[in-house]
């Protein structure tokens, strides 16, 4: 499922941090944005990752579910692409 990961981090060191955290788990889409697409086993895991990086009383990070009805309406106006899960042939 498609998640919307969106921060604010107020100490520049930890904010890398969690940019890094994060591009193991999505794309980056802006600045403080990233598009990851997780089942619940990775949610978990980005939720214990953040967890361990951030400053609980200064910094925020929001996690959006989209789902398939949300997910078919997404608009970008401008320059970017959809974050779309790629179909895996075995053969």
């Amino acid at each position: 499922m498609l998640h919307v990961i969106a921060y604010d981090i107020v100490d520049d060191a930890r904010r890398v941090k969690v940019a890094d955290a994060l591009k193991d788990f999505g794309r980056r889409v802006q600045y403080s944005v990233f598009e990851a697409l997780l089942d619940a086993d990775l949610l978990e895991q980005v939720h214990r990752r953040l967890e361990r990086l951030i400053d609980d009383e200064a910094d925020s990070v929001r996690i959006y579910q989209l789902c398939g009805a949300c997910e078919g309406k997404l608009t970008i106006i401008g320059s970017g692409t959809r974050t779309v899960e790629e179909k895996v042939y075995v053969v």
